[in-house]
């Protein structure tokens, strides 16, 4: 008799342990597929991506706190026209803007200009510090390469940004020297930018 108490207690010890290490080993796997079903029905974040251009003037002979001053107001410039034209595009879809989610910088450029006494527009040489454009292109392009190109740009890395195009006015220098005006410096930027919609 003593025995087969024993042997029912044994038993019911037994069962009790199984049924706790089953529950222990089924909780994970209850936990695992809440998640999984969770993110499952949670569907993606809609999104409106922009680019920005921002530009401001810049001394010819700017030192390198200048320069950086001038780039940061700059990229200031961009994030305020990308955020313009997110929030311009949101509208026009019904949507609300949200927080930005990515951005990018886009690098810059430098382009130096002057009009002589006949008002035609001749490149001149930026002599000043390089800002740090980042991981974007820069592009600080003597005066042979600007004029040979009609067109230079600021364009952002991997691509992503859009070519920042200036407007140039491409005119032949006479044999004469002509008196010319004061130099006028442009720093130009842009970024990339990705904002939440709902």
């Amino acid at each position: 008799m003593v025995h087969g108490h024993l042997a029912r207690r044994a038993s019911r010890r037994i069962a009790l342990a199984t049924v706790v290490a089953l529950g222990a080993g089924l909780a994970p796997l209850a936990i695992t597929g809440v998640a999984n079903a969770e993110s499952a029905s949670t569907p993606p974040v809609p999104t409106v991506s922009v680019g920005g251009v921002g530009s401001v003037p810049i001394s010819q002979t700017a030192d390198q706190a200048a320069a950086t001053a001038a780039y940061r107001e700059a990229m200031a410039a961009a994030i305020l026209d990308g955020q313009d034209k997110a929030t311009f595009l949101a509208a026009k879809v019904g949507a609300t803007l949200g927080a930005a989610q990515d951005v990018v910088e886009g690098g810059g450029g430098i382009e130096c200009t002057a009009k002589d006494s006949e008002g035609e527009t001749n490149y001149e040489n930026y002599e000043g510090a390089e800002p740090d454009f980042g991981s974007g292109q820069s592009s600080v392009v003597p005066v042979a390469e600007q004029r040979a190109s009609a067109s230079p740009t600021v364009s952002g890395s991997a691509g992503k940004p859009k070519p920042v195009k200036t407007k140039k006015h491409r005119k032949r220098k006479h044999a004469s020297a002509k008196k010319s005006t004061a130099t006028t410096c442009t720093l130009s930027t842009s970024v990339s930018l990705i904002y939440a919609i709902s």
